[in-house]
């Protein structure tokens, strides 16, 4: 399997690792009675728990892209340095993402969110570029 494809299934394991995170934060600003219930009381996340849910949004806002553009560059048969780079920078990127933005770090994570699509580009253009 190639690194592009590997990094992708790491990124669906980020992602499901961010749900879990989210969904435990807002279970322990709520109660579990109320998560488990029919939470027909609207109780919206705060603090930690709105913020890794804002973070997981954000992935599920990129993922498809990536996967995309991951699996056109591996159907092609344009796997190369660039998309390996490219695959690289938006993983890791989205891995330093998720505790900046728990963590409520201004700047800083917009920095990183905009790497890590810095590195989605570098896997679309080793797709479209001849």
């Amino acid at each position: 399997m190639t690194l592009e494809l590997r990094l992708l299934g790491w990124t669906v394991v980020l992602g499901i690792v961010q749900l879990l995170l989210a969904a435990m934060a807002t279970t322990a600003q709520n109660g579990l009675a109320w998560s488990a219930g029919a939470r027909d009381e609207k109780r919206p996340p705060e603090g930690i728990a709105a913020r890794l849910h804002r973070a997981q949004s954000n992935l599920m806002e990129t993922f498809p892209f990536f996967a995309a553009v991951i699996l056109a560059a591996h159907l092609a048969g344009r796997e190369g340095a660039m998309t390996a780079w490219g695959a690289q920078i938006y993983f890791w990127g989205r891995v330093v993402y998720l505790p900046l933005y728990a963590a409520g770090v201004p700047w800083l994570r917009s920095i990183v969110w905009a790497v890590s699509m810095l590195g989605l580009v570098l896997v679309l253009l080793a797709v479209l570029l001849p």
